[in-house]
């Protein structure tokens, strides 16, 4: 009878970096595909301008006007009835005074101009109007 030996195993301490990156890879594919989705923000075709964009961008309040003439206070539906309360209470939960008004191309002037006037006569004076660069296609979300 041949004599058998009797087989060690050793401890593999080594890390699997194949499995490591294939999680890796999906967990990235995901929040490269996810991320553009987490942007919120109503949809509107900015006015087009050469105008240079703000340097530092400061947090405030965005007041959005739809091509319908639908108003939004940081994307929450408004009734014109109601715009300076909701207005405040949001200005009030961020603690700033600061309005940004994006309004579509194709809003009516009269509709622009009756929200700005709501705004000055809340006493509100930082007033930013968002506008898209001129020469650029604009997808309907803007930075501040």
């Amino acid at each position: 009878m041949p004599f058998r030996q009797k087989r060690t195993y050793r401890a593999l301490a080594d890390i699997n970096i194949t499995n490591l990156v294939d999680v890796v890879l999906v967990l990235l594919i995901i929040f490269m595909i996810s991320a553009p989705l987490l942007q919120s923000g109503i949809e509107v075709n900015l006015p087009q301008t050469k105008a240079t964009a703000i340097s530092e961008p400061s947090e405030g309040i965005i007041v959005t006007i739809d091509k319908k003439g639908g108003i939004y206070i940081n994307d929450v539906w408004s009734r014109l009835d109601n715009f300076e309360d909701n207005l405040k209470k949001a200005m009030k939960s961020k603690n700033t005074s600061t309005i940004y008004l994006r309004a579509d191309s194709m809003v009516l002037y009269g509709t622009a101009i009756d929200v700005i006037g709501r705004l000055k006569d809340m006493g509100i004076e930082d007033i930013g109007l968002v506008t898209a660069h001129h020469g650029k296609k604009k997808t309907g979300k803007s930075k501040k």
